[in-house]
Protein backbone atom coordinates (compact mmCIF):
# COMPACT_ATOMS: atom_id res chain seq x y z
CA UNK A 1 0.00 0.00 0.00
CA UNK A 2 0.97 3.42 -0.80
CA UNK A 3 0.96 6.86 1.03
CA UNK A 4 0.54 9.94 -0.53
CA UNK A 5 -0.40 13.54 0.93
CA UNK A 6 -2.23 15.37 -1.79
CA UNK A 7 -2.48 19.04 -1.12
CA UNK A 8 -4.02 20.16 -4.31
CA UNK A 9 -7.02 17.70 -3.08
CA UNK A 10 -10.10 19.79 -1.56
CA UNK A 11 -13.15 17.97 -1.89
CA UNK A 12 -15.55 15.37 -2.78
CA UNK A 13 -14.74 15.91 -6.50
CA UNK A 14 -11.06 15.79 -6.21
CA UNK A 15 -11.67 12.44 -4.48
CA UNK A 16 -13.82 10.72 -7.46
CA UNK A 17 -11.53 11.57 -9.73
CA UNK A 18 -8.62 10.48 -8.08
CA UNK A 19 -10.28 7.53 -7.69
CA UNK A 20 -11.15 7.34 -11.26
CA UNK A 21 -7.47 8.27 -12.58
CA UNK A 22 -5.92 5.35 -10.30
CA UNK A 23 -8.72 2.66 -11.12
CA UNK A 24 -7.96 3.35 -14.92
CA UNK A 25 -4.59 2.59 -13.99
CA UNK A 26 -5.82 -0.44 -11.89
CA UNK A 27 -9.13 -1.48 -11.93
CA UNK A 28 -8.61 -3.54 -8.95
CA UNK A 29 -7.04 -0.75 -6.83
CA UNK A 30 -8.37 -0.05 -3.41
CA UNK A 31 -8.23 3.16 -2.88
CA UNK A 32 -8.95 5.01 0.47
CA UNK A 33 -9.30 8.89 0.87
CA UNK A 34 -9.09 11.02 4.06
CA UNK A 35 -9.98 15.03 2.81
CA UNK A 36 -8.73 16.23 6.05
CA UNK A 37 -5.33 15.08 5.77
CA UNK A 38 -5.01 15.28 2.48
CA UNK A 39 -3.75 11.52 2.15
CA UNK A 40 -4.26 9.11 -0.70
CA UNK A 41 -3.98 5.51 -0.28
CA UNK A 42 -3.46 3.37 -2.84
CA UNK A 43 -3.26 -1.04 -3.02
CA UNK A 44 -2.08 -1.83 -6.24
CA UNK A 45 0.22 -4.38 -7.94
CA UNK A 46 1.18 -1.09 -9.94
CA UNK A 47 4.80 0.73 -8.54
CA UNK A 48 4.35 3.87 -6.76
CA UNK A 49 6.14 5.88 -9.44
CA UNK A 50 3.33 4.94 -12.25
CA UNK A 51 0.63 5.91 -9.54
CA UNK A 52 2.45 9.17 -8.51
CA UNK A 53 3.24 10.13 -12.29
CA UNK A 54 -0.65 9.58 -13.23
CA UNK A 55 -1.61 12.14 -10.18
CA UNK A 56 1.20 14.21 -11.19
CA UNK A 57 -0.69 14.14 -14.84
CA UNK A 58 -4.17 14.51 -13.59
CA UNK A 59 -2.62 17.93 -11.48
CA UNK A 60 -2.51 16.27 -7.88
CA UNK A 61 1.02 16.12 -7.63
CA UNK A 62 1.73 13.97 -4.23
CA UNK A 63 4.19 16.36 -1.62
Amino acid sequence: MYDFTVPAMHCGGCAKTITRIVGELDAKAKVDIDLDSKRVSVETTQSREAVAARLVEAGFEPA
